[in-house]
């Protein structure tokens, strides 16, 4: 019985020198950290941090981006799409962070190891990896925190790559102790190029909107993906802000997806202390959002007057029916969808509706509840 006591006294001063490990600016601490037992997880903070930079060295280079950063368990932590970004820029940044997060090391191990042997990349396939460069894992100290991926833009090493701009933007943020990048091996040739002809496919017309330029994804970022009514980034980041500040001033957090109208990721975040089933209702109320084109919050309530209905709601047609979740109409169009998980501290569709109404004012259409009877 001694040596368990001191066998679990071991423990505790194991994991309380493990805490101390990584400065707390860069990792969820205090009350969110003992609620998520975990004091080795990036917080909400740096990932922002390292998103702003890469973002920004993006734009000195005149290119668009999208950033994945995922926790050391490998759930969403914070993810910006730069308008113009298509699903292939968006799904490969997640890919790359992933790759990093699961090798413990840069996704371009798996990329250069591609360009010596090409016959490796299908065992990489079946492992669910990802063999291109742009995801790196975050360590501090020697603890790895999380990765981040990014993808979107054409390489120019060594001035330019995706991996070149996540590692500027660790560098600024986590600081000198984040290690140089590996080398870049020349593509291999194709033994056996074809000579298909590849179609041109643009249109000269870019794509027009009848709303603010400010709500939608507008200019050459339309023109790349045809369409200009997609919630812009800068708005969908407005949205978080205010969401974020209102769920913090009612002693809550919230994890938050904000897609456009295709269903793809515009930007996410979540904040310390939340845990998966936060994190993944949210994003499963945005997309249900989307594709029922009404608030969540008309299923849920629907399905408490007809709880017959609750099995045919989501089997057959893979709904989400907790409130939470509100398509993004504004000025009658409907530009994406925002879903909200976690309890946001006041409720989480209220904390959307915050977001909403902060920023489209009277543009936006909302949920209308009846007048209580007397």
């Amino acid at each position: 019985m001694k040596q368990l006591i001191l066998g679990l006294g071991f423990a505790a001063m194991s994991s309380v020198a493990l805490a101390q490990v990584v400065p707390e600016q860069f990792v969820v601490s205090g009350k969110a950290a003992e609620k998520i037992q975990d004091f080795t997880t990036i917080n909400l903070a740096t990932a922002e941090r390292i998103a702003d930079v890469c973002e920004k060295a993006a734009a000195a280079q005149g290119v668009q981006i999208s950033i994945m950063v995922l926790d050391n368990d490998g759930n969403h932590v914070y993810m910006d799409r730069m308008d113009g970004q298509g699903y292939l820029n968006i799904i490969t940044a997640d890919m790359k962070a992933r790759t990093a997060l699961l090798l413990r090391s840069p996704s371009k191990n798996l990329m250069n190891s591609a360009i010596q042997d090409p016959t490796r990349e299908l065992q990489y396939i079946q492992l669910g990896e990802f063999a291109n460069s742009g995801g790196l894992p975050i360590v501090v100290n020697k603890q790895m925190i999380g990765a981040v991926g990014v993808g979107g833009s054409a390489p120019k090493p060594p001035v330019w790559s995706d991996e070149i701009c996540a590692h500027k933007a660790l560098t600024e943020v986590i600081g000198a102790s984040v290690p140089p990048l590996l080398e870049d091996l020349p593509p291999r040739q194709n033994p056996n190029p074809g000579s298909a002809p590849v179609p041109r496919f643009a249109t000269a017309t870019p794509p027009k909107s009848t709303l603010p330029a400010e709500y939608v994804v507008g200019g050459k970022g339309a023109g790349n993906v045809f369409d200009g009514n997609q919630i812009s980034l800068a708005a969908a980041k407005k949205i978080a802000r205010v969401c974020r500040d209102w769920a913090a001033s009612k002693g809550g957090t919230m994890s938050l997806y904000i897609i456009d109208n295709a269903g793809e990721f515009v930007h996410v975040e979540r904040m310390d202390g939340q845990i998966f089933n936060n994190i993944r209702t949210a994003m499963l109320k945005a997309q249900t959002s989307l594709r029922t084109r009404q608030p969540t919050s008309v299923n849920a309530a629907q399905l408490k007057n007809n709880p017959g209905g609750i099995p045919r709601s989501t089997t057959y047609f893979n709904l989400f029916t907790n409130a939470g979740g509100i398509p993004i109409v504004v000025d009658g169009q409907m530009i994406g969808a925002i879903g909200v998980g976690g309890g946001a501290g006041g409720g989480d569709e209220n904390c959307a509706i915050e977001g909403l109404k902060a920023t489209f004012g009277e543009h936006v259409t909302l949920p209308v509840y009846p007048t209580a009877a007397k």
